[in-house]
């Protein structure tokens, strides 16, 4: 015979209901089964369901980008990325480039996306102009954007190139006066996977002089961050020092500088003789003469990698070019102001309304999705 277990609502024999009732005592013993098997059996006294019967969680739904096969996807962009590849232009295009003293060139431009704290989709977007060579900034624009593409090694470029260009276009678009004449962006040119990175993307699709930054050495070709490349990081002694990156392939991938009025080419043993570089042939750079970690420049496009790096180094105040630096920190501020006014909004509607800054020197409230 089987005997039913009492539900939550039934009374259980020899207790009290109401609020006068007493708490169930635990009576587990050793010979019982210890406090374990007491509270198993107070459990079952009021709801009981075995584990195996628990319903399982709904499962999340994908989102857009994630219902698209990602190989299919990183498939199509390797091909354009391939066709935009073949209008790369590796040497120098303008008269200035070809001064010994940059004599001609007045607009520098950087161009930098930082993330909101957290968050690996919203971000903001940012170009800054400065004068050369007094490194002041004379136009700045900055907006609010929703990265939908998912980060793919390899294919940065196709999350957030789009947003620069846009910037860029805007600028051309409203003040033409202010375009800059070269471009300088956090990321790699044609030291890359397939050789074609940020910088070279950027550069095709606006058709401007662009040069790659990057702070962290990109292992491709056989390049690591081993300790022959700490080595030769030691000896970049002064600003303006360089090594080149010699990739497997016989390739120099860029190269080092410090900030310093001499420039010199420094390699692992300072007897052997310099290789012939090429506008391929990206470079390590020690940037500022108390900076401990070099830069990795590198073409981006239409601009040889000698001018490169000397114009890199040129425009080092401190470790970072000032152009990138300016626009990360612009950026950064430009997502705390935002966010705090849409907390002030949030709080008190009425007496803080959405406030939309003039376009050209201060950028745009929209946020793009």
């Amino acid at each position: 015979m089987v005997t039913e277990r009492p539900s939550a609502q039934q009374a259980v024999p020899g207790r009290k209901r109401g609020p006068d009732a007493e708490e169930p005592r635990l009576r587990g013993t050793r010979e019982t089964g210890g406090w374990e098997s007491a509270a198993r059996a107070r459990i079952s006294e009021t709801e009981w369901r075995p584990r195996s019967g628990q319903r399982p969680e709904a499962p999340r739904r994908p989102a857009l980008w994630e219902q698209r096969p990602l190989a299919a996807a990183t498939t199509a962009d390797a091909r354009e990325q391939a066709r935009l590849k073949t209008r790369v232009v590796a040497r120098d295009t303008e008269a200035w480039q070809r001064d010994p003293t940059f004599s001609g060139l007045q607009r520098v431009g950087g161009l930098d996306v930082s993330f909101v704290n957290g968050e690996s989709s919203r971000a903001c977007a940012s170009l800054v102009v400065l004068s050369y060579p007094e490194l002041k900034v004379v136009y700045e624009d900055s907006r609010m954007v929703r990265l939908k593409a998912p980060y793919v090694s390899g294919f940065l470029a196709f999350r957030e190139v789009p947003f620069l260009v846009e910037l860029v276009q805007r600028l051309q678009e409203k003040e033409p006066d202010f375009m800059p004449q070269v471009l300088l962006v956090d990321g790699n040119g044609v030291l890359h996977q397939r050789g074609f990175g940020v910088a070279c993307h950027l550069g095709v699709l606006t058709d401007l002089p662009c040069i790659g930054v990057a702070k962290k050495l990109l292992q491709v070709d056989g390049l690591e961050n081993n300790s022959l490349h700490k080595e030769k990081i030691v000896l970049l002694q002064a600003g303006g020092d360089t090594f080149p990156l010699m990739g497997n392939s016989g390739t120099v991938l860029g190269m080092d500088i410090l900030r310093t009025s001499a420039l010199r080419l420094v390699l692992l043993h300072r007897n052997t003789p310099q290789p012939c570089l090429t506008s391929l042939h990206p470079q390590a750079l020690k940037s500022h003469d108390r900076s401990t970690k070099p830069l990795y420049v590198s073409v981006g496009h239409r601009i040889s990698l000698e001018v490169a790096v000397r114009l890199t180094h040129h425009c080092c105040r401190f470790r970072i070019p000032e152009p990138i630096r300016q626009a990360d920190i612009r950026s950064r501020e430009y997502i705390r102001r935002t966010l705090s006014q849409r907390q002030e909004s949030f709080c008190a509607p009425s007496q803080h309304p959405h406030l939309c800054p003039a376009a050209g020197r201060r950028g745009f409230q929209e946020e793009v999705t």
